[in-house]
């Protein structure tokens, strides 16, 4: 920097930012330029400017200093030379400036009282100290006085005053009595700032001898005792019988009684009074009131708010403090004391002053020869500061003179500055109450650049975060510094790069682009020097499942996952953190790779777990939170109020919910009295309210309990309240469920439910059971029991109806008048059978019964319906008798018909009607006779096909076990199936019922056939059977196609597929010696399972099939064996392969839906299929 600058305001800062930067430099990273760079002294360490020492200890004054060459130190004491050398009590540290006087060995402390300063001095300057004011502290004794005791009326004020002895530092006051304790304080009685203690007004209990102000030294730490003060106090009545013993009857005086007074200042005095206090410190106001009742002070800032966060009340409010105090808290306060007789109040005019503070205070300044500089010191204050310069300690107007040096006010200036310009310079802030005064040197250097950062230091930056490239650097004139990327690089601009004063090269986004070597150039007037770093951008550290929230029940076990992604070059570590700290120490908590485990989760494990991942070179985290909840604790602390006869408050205190809101309180209660131990059910309150009134029966005794219910579940019960007995009383309700049902049919029983042992209301419970015959003038018979729960009453008609009450009643009284129920006397079997039944037969299988109801006086008891037993006598198809089951079926309520399902065609049937009642049934009408007409049969029991030749086959059959009737004929239904899966058309024969085999002529050889057979009655045809069966092959067909094998063209087609796959498995076997590799794909594709290759659209064999049983697939022309009468060489084909046993579907004639062009069927086969192996024509083809 070689041009002047010019002293304008803009320069100015320019110049001093660019200073500042530069005298960062004064404490280098690189240990040879700390060593070879001059550097006028700095103090770095000194005692406080108000020093107070402990007079039985040693004097240690701190002045430490650095600088190069290191400083030399000297001292002044009250303002001349201190030459420690001539006092042996005085030593100063080596290669330091700290003194040590040495008070242990007879010095006394009161002999080195006074005002210090060090001097730290070197070839280029010297900084001084501040001035250190040296002062021992003292705790002297109370002065002795002559105490009087205080004799105060109840109700007066009082004023109890310490007046400790004066102390450097100024004791702690506090009031005690003798036993060290104490003494209480409120807003009657308080301690004042001057440390007396104020009575507002005096009590009977202030009466005490032992009030002692005791003055703590801290620094000494001694405690000071004053001598104790007496209080009486004398009460107004003591008061007037003392006056009236020891005056006449003629004297007129008397003592008055205590009366209230209003408010009356006791501190401060006066209405006004003034504060002054320095900014920064705490400002404390004190009001203090005399008055009965004792009054309440209230303080506001007048034109004004009190600052918000800075104000606190201490004392009761009797002290109003604002700490951090500026001059905007100047203003006047007022206190203001009220009680209900009026008030009083007092004006505080304070007025905020402050010491110097700094505004701009002077910093170090490293320049190079020829360079322009300055240095600035402002400060403020109230009154406001003067400013002073010394030079090197020399106030500068007598200091040597330097031409470049120019003082203005507050600044000094600096122009064409050479190396014998370098000094340190002091700036003296002063007023009344204080100064500041700092060093500042100006350092000016002629140094080439240097760069401080290693060489080919190696960065790592994870990818889309600044990278920071260092290039720390000195010299005088500061250095220009470039940045290149490369070997042979241009210079870095643009928008892309910051570049910091510093040196440091700033890439805001790095990417893996940025990667690279990088040189930094430093240069000025006296060299130039460079080096070279290197970046590394690294993929950022994830976390790609992150643990989430957790709600978890007590005992439970809980995962937190923490799934990361990172650079494979950096190594991770994760650590889990429980609400910011490590995890507990317990061996419940397994931390596995990816996750947190805790098993068995107690109340303590509720927080946040925080799963932190962290390399080199970042770290991310992820937290979640862990709910532990549980059935809440049991409420406790169960209390009983409001006690009156019929009802109780019962209040208490929720235990802990456990993470999950109580919804609710269930209150139980036991009765000691009568069922101990047991607890039941007495009310439910929601979980809001703690607290519930309770109604209460009489003779009870009481003790109560409450659980608490969660969305987890219920408490523990609480701890049982206290026991409460209630009053006795007649009882307030009669028993429940009263009947009256006879048992025999001259008897009534009168059954109740009892009353519960809580609701007898009193001792003696018994029971009054009432009974009259309904609709007869008679009157009520009544008879009183024991504590029972029936009653029989003998010799009664037989059902009739009665009226019944039971009407409770203990030694106090009887229960309200119960009310009636109606009742019966017992029932007797029903004397009349139902007349006129008769039958209607609706179709084969549904009849219906009708009959005349009976009288209901007959029935002699509750109608409760009728039953009708019906039974098959025989079959009339088969003419022959079988074991009778009877059936019955009953019919509710007064009902004269039924419905008779579920009867067999073509069959005899009896039946009777009977009517029951409560009793029993009553006697069977006669039997009724009736007849089911015929219906279609079942199908043929089975339907077998044998003998099977070239163009027959044998049919044989059984009869339907089920024919419903007389069978009229059988019809027999076939058709062909060729080998393209294709039905031929269907033929139909007519067969009598009296036959039972058929042979079957004039037949296709080697064809499957397909029969459908079934039954018919008059009615109908019954539901068919079905089955296949093949014809067998004509032999010389069969040899023309075996001949097909002994084909000359077919050997040699067989002979040339044989040769190349054996040239295949040569050529295989030589790339496999040879190392050769082919890909997975062609070995796949030549060793594919045969057992899912697909079938051929022309291959006439069958392909991937499985049996129903075992599921197996079968191999290229096999079968599995019918177990019907077909043999398995007997046939070629199967229905498996028409889509029976996989949901196929055929049309009424027959034909498969969809894929068959042949007739439809009529109903499907019921899995009569065959299954045989193959003709040689299909083998030989499977072969091809």
């Amino acid at each position: 920097m070689t041009k002047k600058m010019s002293m304008s305001t803009s320069k100015t800062s320019l110049v001093l930012f660019l200073c500042q930067i530069i005298s960062a430099l004064d404490v280098p990273l690189d240990s040879k330029l700390l060593e070879e760079l001059s550097q006028p002294p700095t103090i770095t360490q000194q005692s406080p400017k108000d020093y107070i020492v402990d007079p039985r200890e040693n004097i240690v004054i701190q002045c430490e200093a650095k600088g190069k060459p290191p400083p030399s130190f000297s001292w002044t004491r009250n303002g001349t030379h201190f030459d420690i050398d001539k006092d042996a009590q005085v030593t100063m540290k080596p290669n330091s400036g700290t003194l040590v006087i040495n008070i242990m060995n007879g010095g006394k402390a009161e002999a080195y009282e006074g005002v210090y300063q060090c001097t730290a001095r070197n070839e280029r300057g010297a900084a001084v100290s501040n001035n250190i004011v040296i002062r021992p502290s003292r705790s002297p004794l109370w002065t002795k006085e002559k105490l009087e005791p205080n004799h105060v009326r109840e109700g007066d004020s009082l004023v109890l005053h310490c007046r400790p002895p004066v102390g450097l530092p100024p004791p702690i006051i506090f009031w005690m009595d003798n036993a060290f304790q104490r003494l209480p304080q409120s807003e009657r009685v308080s301690q004042g700032l001057n440390g007396d203690l104020y009575f507002s007004n005096v009590q009977p209990e202030d009466t005490r001898e032992d009030y002692i102000c005791y003055a703590r030294f801290n620094h000494t730490q001694t405690i000071q005792q004053k001598q104790p003060i007496s209080v009486k106090v004398f009460s107004m009545d003591s008061l007037n019988d003392t006056i009236a013993a020891n005056l006449s009857d003629t004297d007129i005086y008397g003592a008055k009684p205590v009366t209230e007074r209003q408010p009356v200042l006791l501190t401060p005095t006066g209405s006004t009074s003034t504060k002054v206090e320095l900014r920064g410190n705490v400002l404390l106001l004190e009001c203090i009131a005399a008055g009965l009742p004792t009054p309440v002070i209230h303080w506001i800032k007048e034109g004004g708010e009190l600052p918000a966060n800075r104000t606190f009340f201490e004392n009761f409010k009797k002290t109003l403090k604002i700490i951090d105090v500026s001059e905007a808290d100047s203003g006047n306060y007022k206190c203001i004391a009220r009680n209900a007789l009026g008030s009083v109040h007092h004006v505080i005019s304070v007025t905020v002053k402050a010491a110097p503070y700094w505004i701009t205070a002077p910093r170090n300044l490293v320049l190079s020869p020829g360079e322009d500089g300055t240095l600035i010191c402002r400060a403020n204050g109230s009154p406001k500061p003067s400013i002073s310069w010394l030079a090197n300690g020399v106030p500068i107007a007598i200091a040597p003179e330097d031409p470049s040096r120019k003082v203005d006010g507050d600044t000094i200036i600096f122009s064409h500055v050479q190396e014998r310009s370098s000094a340190v310079y002091q700036c003296n802030a002063s007023n009344e109450y204080g100064y500041l005064l700092a060093n500042a040197f100006v350092n000016v250097l002629a140094e080439p650049p240097r760069i401080l950062t290693p060489a080919n230091k190696l960065y790592q930056v994870i990818a889309d975060s600044p990278a920071l490239l260092d290039c720390a650097y000195f010299g005088s004139p500061k250095p220009e510094i470039e940045w290149f990327k490369g070997v042979k690089g241009s210079i870095l601009r643009g928008n892309e790069y910051v570049f910091h004063d510093n040196g440091t090269l700033e890439i805001p986004v790095a990417q893996k682009s940025n990667a690279g070597t990088y040189t930094c150039v430093a240069r000025n007037e006296l060299g130039k020097i460079q080096n070279e770093v290197q970046l590394e951008i690294k993929d950022p550290t994830m976390i790609i499942k992150q643990p989430e929230y957790k709600v978890i029940q007590r005992y439970g076990q809980v995962s937190f996952e923490c799934i990361i992604k990172h650079d494979s070059t950096l190594l991770p570590t994760v650590t889990w953190l429980k609400d910011n700290d490590e995890l507990p120490d317990d061996e419940r908590f397994l931390v596995g790779k990816d996750n947190l485990t805790i098993m068995n989760v107690t109340d303590k494990d509720d927080g946040t777990y925080t799963c932190i991942v962290n390399t080199t070179l970042d770290s991310v985290s992820a937290s979640a939170v862990l709910t532990v909840v549980a059935r809440p604790n049991p409420p406790f602390d169960l209390e009983l109020t409001g006690q009156l006869e019929r009802s109780i408050d019962l209040s208490w205190i929720p235990g802990d919910e456990n993470n999950s809101p109580i919804t609710s309180f269930v209150v139980e209660f036991e009765d000691a009295l009568h069922e101990p131990g047991v607890w039941r059910y007495q009310t439910e309150v929601p979980g809001t309210q703690t607290m519930a009134q309770l109604k209460l029966s009489p003779y009870v005794n009481y003790s109560f309990r409450v659980i608490a219910v969660n969305r987890i579940g219920r408490s523990q019960p609480s701890e049982p309240s206290e026991q409460y007995l209630t009053k006795s009383a007649s009882p307030d309700e009669n028993p429940a469920n009263v009947q009256g049902i006879g048992s025999e049919p001259d008897n009534l029983v009168i059954t109740w439910e009892p009353l519960k042992g809580f609701q007898s209301n009193g001792p003696g419970l018994q029971y009054k059971v009432s009974w009259r015959q309904k609709d007869v003038d008679d009157e009520w018979t009544s008879v009183i029991v024991a504590n029972v729960s029936k009653y029989i009453v003998s010799g009664t008609p037989t059902f009739v109806p009665y009226e019944v009450k039971v009407q409770a009643l203990n030694d106090l009284g009887y229960a309200p008048e119960p009310s009636e129920v109606i009742g019966h006397s017992g029932e007797d079997l029903p004397m009349v059978a139902p007349g006129n039944v008769q039958v209607h037969v609706i179709n084969s299988t549904l009849a219906k019964v009708h009959w005349d109801p009976v009288p209901l006086k007959s029935v002699r008891g509750h109608l409760q319906g009728y039953k009708v037993y019906y039974w098959k006598v025989q079959s009339l198809s088969r003419r022959s008798r079988r074991h009778i089951e009877k059936k019955i079926l009953t019919f509710r309520g007064n009902k004269t018909f039924g419905m008779l399902p579920g009867l067999e065609p073509y069959s005899s049937y009896k039946l009777n009607v009977r009517v029951v009642n409560g009793k029993g049934e009553g006697p069977a009408s006669p039997d009724k006779v009736f007849k089911t007409p015929e219906g279609v049969p079942s199908s043929p029991s089975f339907l077998k096909i044998t003998n099977p030749t070239l163009d027959s086959l044998t049919l044989e059959w059984g009869s339907p076990t089920h024919p419903n009737g007389v069978l009229t004929s059988y019809t027999l239904k076939f058709q062909p199936i060729n080998n393209t899966h294709e039905l031929g058309p269907l033929v139909e024969i007519r067969i009598p019922a009296n036959e039972s085999s058929l042979i079957l002529k004039n037949l296709n050889y080697s064809t499957r056939y397909k029969f459908y057979f079934n039954a018919q009655t008059s009615v109908g045809s019954g539901s068919q059977i079905t089955e296949e069966a093949v014809t067998i092959m004509d032999e010389a067909m069969a040899s023309r196609q075996v001949d097909i094998a002994t084909q000359g063209w077919f050997i040699g087609l067989m002979c040339a597929v044989a040769l190349l796959i054996l040239i295949l498995l040569i050529v295989c076997f030589i790339r496999r010696n040879k190392g050769g590799k082919y890909p997975v794909k062609e070995k796949e594709d030549a060793h594919a399972d045969p057992e899912i290759q697909p079938m051929k659209e022309d291959d006439g064999t069958f392909g991937e099939y499985s049996d129903a049983e075992d599921h197996k697939p079968l191999k290229k022309g096999s079968r599995t064996p019918s177990d019907r009468t077909v043999k398995k060489e007997d046939s070629d084909d199967s229905l498996v392969d028409y889509g029976e046993g996989v949901n196929g579907q055929f049309n009424e004639d027959g034909s498969f839906i969809g894929q068959y062009s042949g007739k439809k069927e009529k109903e499907p086969a019921e899995g009569n299929e065959s299954s045989e192996a193959p003709s040689p024509v299909n083998a030989m083809n499977s072969f091809v």
